[in-house]
């Protein structure tokens, strides 16, 4: 379950990625395009990030998805506590119907009608858990996704890439065009200088 919420991180942070990158490149980034289609030999400067080691290097993300784990855990539990009880409760009302333990079939009647309202409400709570996680998860990756681009627009301002790419979209590419670490160093120092 966690490598699929790393997996589902990765995967919106390139979505992302790619989303800026494509859409919100500055006219000089289109000129250079534009310049380079025609010929005039402009070379572009890029370079590019492996997200997947970025996210388990990067202390925000780690503190986040930790701090996830521990929720999904304890809503696991709450979740498991509550439908084992039930399961307890309807073998023992089973053992009780068969034995003839109640004195009427009003009261049978009563206990099944209870045991089918709280396994409706175990059905709900097993809903809304679920939407709890999927919603806290979507938080934690665009609060990620945030903190990454707001990083990249500060570093590019200062290396001026015309083009970072994600290396999960790249099919091969030279180490020296990898600024991974540099930017994970990056997002680490200013992490700690904010949490200080």
């Amino acid at each position: 379950m966690k490598n699929s919420i790393i997996v589902n991180i990765i995967l919106a942070i390139a979505i992302v990625g790619l989303y800026i990158i494509h859409f919100t490149g500055s006219t000089k980034d289109k000129s250079a395009q534009t310049s380079l289609e025609k010929g005039s030999g402009k070379v572009l400067s890029f370079a590019y990030v492996k997200m997947d080691s970025m996210l388990y290097t990067y202390e925000l993300a780690k503190k986040l998805n930790t701090e996830f784990t521990e929720k999904k855990d304890n809503f696991r539990k709450e979740y498991t506590d509550k439908r084992i009880k039930f399961e307890r409760d309807a073998a023992a009302f089973q053992e009780k119907v068969q034995r003839g333990g109640f004195l009427t079939e009003e009261r049978a009647r009563q206990e099944q009608e209870r045991l089918v309202g709280v396994q409706q409400e175990i059905q709900k709570l097993d809903y809304e858990l679920t939407q709890k996680l999927s919603d806290m998860q979507a938080q934690i990756n665009q609060q990620i996704v945030d903190s990454i681009s707001s990083y990249l627009k500060s570093y590019n301002a200062v290396k001026k890439y015309d083009v970072i790419l994600n290396s999960a979209s790249m099919l091969e590419g030279s180490d020296q065009y990898n600024i991974t670490k540099e930017v994970t160093k990056g997002l680490n120092d200013r992490y700690k200088s904010l949490k200080n």
